[in-house]
This record gives C-alpha cells, sequence and structure tokens, in this order.
C-alpha cells in the first residue's frame, strides 16, 4: 500500500487499499493449514453412505492395527468417555406448544444416521495417508432404513420418523400475526395475487474449506484449536461444553480466513470429535475438510417452499400479506437454521412496504439431507425474494404500473422510526429516494430502445427490479475492545469481531486513524484469539457497525485517558490539554508531548484500555437493484447484460471494500437465480451434486458487463455512533429478485405473461427452454 505523508488520506471515507493484502500476495498469509504443529497427527473421517440407516456395528481392530494408527474413535466411544451431543432448537417451539425438537446430534453418529456424510468414525494416524488407509479399513455394518427424500415426503402421512419425538417430522413451528384480520383484508381485496416459490439449497463455497488444527498442553491439557472460523468465541464455548470441560481450558485462534459466507460460524460435529482426539491423545490433531467433504457435510443454506399471497385494493395499496413457508433443515434441527427460517427471515418479510396486517406460518422439518445453517443473508434472501416477486406479478396481473405500485406503498421518511408489524423497528430510511437514483443510474426510461436492438439480435430482452431492505447485527450489540499505545511508536487495537477475507482489518484500522489521527502503518489490528477477548465474531454484518463502533469509543477513551497522563507531565489542567495528529499540548502554550514519548514514560511503557460499549440497535440497510437480462428463445440461456445498484449503507468507510462487498454479493445472489442448486436424489437420497465438476457456482462470465454500484450517504443509521449499516449481505439480497424479475419481464414482453408465475430457481437454460416451449 501506498504511503502518503497526510494521515487523513487513510481515515475513513478513503478507498484504501486493504493492509491484508501485501502479505497475501507475496504468500505471507497464515491461514490453518499452513501451520505445523510439533508432532501432529493427521485426521480423517469415515462418513455415511446412507441417508437413513441403523448402525448396527462399527468394527475399527484391523484399522486401529495398521501402521501409523493411534486411535480410532466411533461415536459409541464419544458417549461412553462423556462427549455430548451438539445444542438444538432451544427457545423454538411446536405447535402443539410443546419445545423444539431435533435426533440428537452427536459428534460422531451414535446407533444411527440420518444423511449421507454423517461422520461415523474418526481415524488418527501420524500421516494423512495412513488415516486414510485406516479409514477405508473401518467396517461399519448398516441396516438401511426408510429415507426422507423431499419435503413433501416428510409431511405426508405414513412418512417415516427421524425422532419419535417428532412423529410430523415438524422439528418447530411459528405463527406470526393475525390470521382472521388477514382473511378479513383477502375477502374485500379488489386484486389478490398468489405465488408457489422455491428456494432451491445451496452450498456455502468458500475458497479455504473447513480446516481445524486442535493442539494440547502436555502439562494442564489446555487445548488450544487453530482454525477458519468467523465466531472463534462461540466454537470455544460449544468445543468445551460437549465436551465436559471449562470454557477456561480450551483457547480458539483464528488466522487468515479464506472465506466464510456464513457457514463458518458455530461449531461443527468434527471440531468437537477432533478436540476430544487430541486431548485423549495428548498429541496435536489436524484435519483439513476436502471439497467432497464440504458438499456432503457444511451445512447448505436455503431450501424452503414457500406460498406467498398479497391483497391490494383497487389502487394498488397492499391490504395483506400471507407467508406459509417450509424449511427443509435436513436431519438436525439446529439452533441457527431454525432461527434463520422461522424467525430472523420474517423479520423483514414485509421490507419497504407499508405493511400491517399478516398471517406468516413457517415450519422447520426434518429430512435425511445435510443440516442446514447460514449462508449469506440468512433468511433475508428468501423473505425479500418472497415480496418482490408479488410486487412485480401484481403490476402484471392488474395493469399497474411497478414503479407506481412500489411508490404507493413505500414506508415514507416522515413514518420513521417505523415498526414493522414483526415489531422491528427500522431507525431511518429513505426506499423511494433510493428507488428514484437507480432508476436513473439504470437509465430505465432508455431500456425500450434496448430492448428493440435485442430484439434485431434475436434475443429476447428483460428489465428486472428489487427494492429492499434487511436487518444486520445477530442481535448482539454490546462488543469490547483493547487499545494498547506502545512506547515503541505502534497502536495495537484488538476486537472479537473476525476477518473473512473482506477487509475487516483494513476498516477498523481506519477508524483507529481517525481518532488518533496518526498513519496507518502506526496501527496494528489484531483479531481472532479468544484469550485475548470474548465477543460474538463476525455475522449477520455486525463487524462495522458493532466492531467498528466499539473501536471508535474505546479509541475516544484512550485519548481521554491519555489527556489525563498528559495533564500530569505538563504539569496542566486536563480541560486545557489539546490532542491533535499523535500529540498533546496545552492550549496558549508551547508546552506538547507525543503520543507514544507519554506511553513511554508510563510504568509498563504502554497505555492501555480494556473498553466495553453497545450500540442502540440493528441497522437496516436498503437499496434498489435493477439488472437487464438477454433470453435466447432457441436454447433458452440467459445472459446478464446490465446490472445498476443503488444502496444505502448508511456512512461508508471504506468505498473500494464496501462497493466489493456489494458486486461480490451480487454474483453470489446472480448464481441462486441462474445456476446454483444443490440436488438429491428423491429415490435413493444420495447428492448428485457433489463436486465442482457438478454444482454450477457462478463464474467471472456470469455478468456481461461491469457493475454499476453507487451508494447513497445521506441517510446515516441512528443506532450506532459511526451511522454505518450493514454491507456484506447486500448484494446477495438484491440481485436474486432483481435477476429473476428480469426473465419474468422477458417471457411477459414475448406473450408469456401466462408463465411467469412458474418461474422457479434456478433458471437454467433446460428448465426456461422447456417453461417456453412446453
Amino acid at each position: 500500500m501506498d504511503t502518503l505523508a497526510s494521515p487523513t488520506r487513510f481515515g475513513s471515507g478513503q478507498a484504501v487499499r486493504r493492509l491484508e493484502d501485501d502479505a497475501l500476495l507475496a504468500g505471507r498469509g497464515q491461514f490453518t493449514d499452513d501451520v505445523v504443529a510439533q508432532a501432529q497427527l493427521r485426521a480423517v473421517f469415515v462418513r455415511s453412505p446412507y441417508p437413513h440407516a441403523r448402525i448396527a456395528a462399527v468394527d475399527a481392530e484391523a484399522a486401529r492395527g495398521m501402521a501409523g494408527v493411534l486411535a480410532v474413535y466411533t461415536g459409541a466411544d464419544l458417549v461412553a468417555a462423556g462427549v455430548k451431543p451438539l445444542p438444538g432448537t432451544a427457545g423454538f417451539k411446536r405447535a402443539d406448544g410443546g419445545p423444539g425438537v431435533t435426533p440428537p446430534l452427536h459428534a460422531l453418529a451414535h446407533e444411527r444416521v440420518r444423511f449421507v456424510g454423517e461422520p461415523v468414525a474418526l481415524v488418527v494416524a501420524e500421516t494423512l495417508q495412513q488415516a486414510r488407509d485406516a479409514a477405508e479399513a473401518v467396517q461399519v455394518d448398516y441396516e438401511e432404513l426408510p429415507a426422507i427424500t423431499t419435503l413433501a415426503q416428510a409431511l405426508s402421512s405414513g412418512a417415516p420418523v427421524l425422532t419419535e419425538a417428532a412423529p410430523d417430522n415438524i422439528a418447530a413451528e411459528m405463527r406470526h400475526g393475525n390470521a382472521q384480520a388477514t382473511a378479513d383484508a383477502f375477502a374485500r381485496a379488489r386484486h389478490t395475487v398468489r405465488l408457489d416459490l422455491t428456494h432451491q439449497r445451496l452450498a456455502a463455497l468458500t475458497l479455504e474449506p473447513r480446516t481445524v488444527l486442535v493442539g494440547v498442553d502436555a502439562g494442564d491439557g489446555r487445548l488450544t484449536i487453530r482454525m477458519s472460523t468467523q465466531m472463534p468465541s462461540g466454537v470455544r464455548n460449544t468445543v468445551a461444553d460437549a465436551l465436559g470441560i471449562g470454557r477456561d481450558q480450551a483457547r480458539v485462534v483464528v488466522g487468515d480466513v479464506g472465506g466464510g459466507f456464513g457457514m463458518k460460524t458455530g461449531a461443527y460435529l468434527e471440531d468437537v470429535a477432533l478436540g476430544h482426539a487430541a486431548h485423549q491423545l495428548r498429541r496435536s490433531v489436524k484435519w483439513v475438510s476436502e471439497r467432497s467433504e464440504e458438499f456432503l457435510a457444511t451445512y447448505h443454506g436455503r431450501d424452503v417452499q414457500t406460498r406467498a399471497e398479497l391483497a391490494l385494493d383497487e389502487h394498488g395499496k397492499i391490504l395483506a400479506l400471507r407467508i406459509a413457508s417450509q424449511a427443509n433443515v435436513g436431519a438436525y434441527a439446529t439452533g441457527t437454521g431454525v432461527a434463520i427460517q422461522l424467525l430472523i427471515g420474517p423479520w423483514v418479510q414485509t421490507s419497504v412496504y407499508d405493511i400491517q396486517t399478516i398471517d406468516f406460518r413457517f415450519q422447520a422439518v426434518l429430512t435425511n439431507q445435510a443440516p442446514t445453517g447460514a449462508y449469506r443473508g440468512a433468511g433475508r434472501p428468501e423473505a425479500i425474494f418472497n415480496i418482490e416477486r408479488l410486487m412485480d406479478e401484481a403490476a402484471r396481473q392488474t395493469g399497474i404500473d411497478r414503479i407506481a405500485l412500489r411508490r404507493a406503498n413505500f414506508i415514507r421518511p416522515e413514518q420513521m422510526p417505523y415498526k414493522n408489524p414483526m415489531a422491528q423497528t427500522y431507525d431511518t430510511g429513505a426506499f423511494e429516494q433510493q428507488m428514484n437514483q437507480a432508476l436513473d443510474l439504470a437509465d430505465w426510461q432508455g431500456f425500450e430502445a434496448r430492448a428493440k436492438a435485442s430484439a434485431a439480435r434475436g434475443r429476447w430482452r428483460g428489465l428486472g427490479i428489487a427494492t429492499f431492505l434487511e436487518w444486520t447485527g445477530g442481535n448482539v450489540f454490546e462488543e469490547r475492545v483493547t487499545v494498547e499505545v506502545q512506547a515503541d511508536g505502534m497502536i495495537e487495537v484488538f476486537s472479537a469481531v473476525n476477518a473473512m477475507g473482506q477487509g475487516i482489518a483494513t476498516s477498523l484500522a481506519q477508524l483507529v486513524v481517525d481518532a488518533f489521527g496518526v498513519p496507518a502503518e502506526k496501527v496494528r489490528v489484531v483479531l481472532g484469539d479468544t484469550d485475548r477477548g470474548d465477543g460474538f465474531g463476525s455475522a449477520g454484518s455486525r463487524s462495522i457497525f458493532t466492531g467498528g463502533s466499539a473501536v471508535r469509543v474505546g479509541s475516544e477513551r484512550t485519548i481521554d485517558k491519555a489527556r489525563e497522563l498528559a495533564a500530569k507531565e505538563l504539569e496542566a489542567a486536563a480541560e486545557d490539554i489539546r490532542y491533535d495528529q499523535g500529540a498533546f499540548t496545552v492550549a496558549g502554550t508551547d508546552l506538547k508531548i507525543g503520543l507514544f514519548e507519554l506511553a513511554a514514560r508510563q510504568p509498563e511503557r504502554r497505555i492501555f484500555m480494556d473498553s466495553t460499549s453497545s450500540v442502540a440497535g440493528p441497522t437496516w440497510p436498503n437499496g434498489c437493484h435493477i439488472s437487464e437480462v438477454e433470453l435466447d428463445p432457441q436454447t433458452g440461456a440467459v445472459e446478464v447484460v446490465a446490472y445498476a445498484s443503488m444502496n444505502d449503507v448508511g456512512r461508508v468507510i471504506n468505498p473500494l471494500i464496501v462497493t466489493g462487498q456489494l458486486d461480490g454479493g451480487a454474483v453470489q445472489g446472480i448464481g441462486q437465480a441462474l445456476c446454483e442448486e444443490v440436488v438429491y436424489d428423491a429415490e435413493t437420497g444420495q447428492p448428485v451434486a457433489g463436486s465442482l465438476m457438478d454444482y454450477a457456482v457462478p463464474r467471472a462470465d456470469i455478468l456481461r458487463a461491469d457493475f454499476v454500484t453507487r451508494m447513497d450517504q445521506s441517510v446515516p443509521c441512528k443506532n450506532n455512533p459511526l451511522g454505518v449499516k450493514g454491507v456484506g449481505e447486500l448484494g446477495t439480497i438484491g440481485a436474486t429478485p432483481a435477476i429473476v424479475n428480469a426473465v419474468a419481464d422477458a417471457f411477459a414482453r414475448n406473450g408469456l405473461a401466462g408463465k411467469t408465475t412458474a418461474l422457479q430457481m434456478p433458471l437454467t437454460a433446460a428448465r426456461l427452454w422447456g417453461l417456453m416451449h412446453g
């Protein structure tokens, strides 16, 4: 990174190149697999080839006798050792009022396997090849059971049951709103619109797969878990609790992380099993997931079937919204997987529209597939897709212009703060303002000419729009940081938020530069060590608005403390001390002392501040995304030929990083719209998409034109001192409906308006061709 004389050039609002990049580009990054512990062992998991089976026996004796093998663990071994199952659906209920249920989630399957890829045994050996060979020698006697391979099958009469506690396979259920008031609104409505929508299952692909290295202190047996995760403290707590050791007997350390996307929040089964192995063997144990394992056993995203209905009056004013969703949470209902679908998504279901009458019903359904969890957006993409598809379909069916329909239903700025029917309060929002700017940015009025040009080349051109908001924060608003001004001229800041490759450390450093007025090279940001500090971690786009706010407050508190120390050194009253760009002066005099000199004069040769602070509530970033597609009617192939977005993310700390987050997120949203899908065979329950050869991840050519991405900073958030709003998931949430609405528009413009309700993701060429010509 270039260094400039003025530190303000590195402060917030500047497009500073990422501080992390120099080391990464020079090959000095340190991912978990780059760390080799002394005498480390290697681990390989034996996984179930069946979606549902009883484990009759596990014969590991031959494997235990093979060269280099130190141990083979089974589910029965871990249960006998007192290893507890991972937490389930605490806090959620079933329709009968009883607690939510899930089969017990053991680190290694015990008595029964419930999805292909579930870990059954763990082999630990001196080398990776020895562990692989021994894993092949583990003999598991399975008694195959009938499997549930679809949502419809799970909910059908007489379906196989995954746990006797849920004879209907419904792990948990929630109702929101007023069913009778909604029914009354539909009865008096001039127009009603209904869509059956599929939010297909997705794989949260990261460049770096899950990787874990568990070390153990030879003296007291304390574990050090070095891993790729977004939430170090949460992993430490879950692993320690499952193993039955004190949380102070485990430490989680995180280096560079090659992507998270929500998938690396919380502990996995493998983390607990590896912790047990290291604890028992008193040796370091490393496991690096293979890509095929990631497809099989890493938590998937989405997988929801929704019936969405909208009631409108003769003027297009929305009277009520009714949603019924069934979420396939897989074989085990994790707390995160259930919360995303039953609570977090519903919080934003009415989005930017003034809708107060709702009837929502959400069910978490068990099947013999891998569990679901957080994936970029986590419930909000599903909710926004529902309402935005309804808005465009309502416009088509009523004949009301879709822009006019949105204008008629937007929440207005003067209604802020606005409480939606899910009791969530938006502090700010100027939704029509964002749409107006996006329409200009996309040259909405010039579309017809572009459509004619496409038609001349035999292509159908479609124009799509999504106006939307999202909730960010994880509802954990307190954050702790430490700030240390060191005598050697460095300011070191520790935060418990965690980087995943998106430049968090750079953004935090810019905030430190803002406060202290020192060059960026004088700032060191440290993340990812539970011994340094605890916190929620990074999820729900909270890193800057909670973590960044905490850094700002902690830096200001450090300066206030240093001002008191400077007053003593300069023999002046504290109120007469002025601070500017690394130095304290006495007002009206030439008396002066530098910040780092002041630190050097302290007994510990540092000025240290341990600061905990809170923000007032979540943020509500919002935007308007507009896409244009070209559809080849001969093949069904879709090309994204234009994409423009206006995004209200509050104050922008680093425009370069924010734009990258928005555009990268949009690519993932486009991937869901057009190509991505985790598929299980409906007859056998076997996963069909198990590698990058058969899972259609979006590639660089998914967009024919450059993104046109802009941020509106005129509506800062009122819930945090920085005025920022979360940004990491906004692009993903807006892109999917914008693309699908564009394809629907192309259909409607070419005589297929009657088929737009049948569009289902992913909009592959084969699927679209079949719909067009069927």
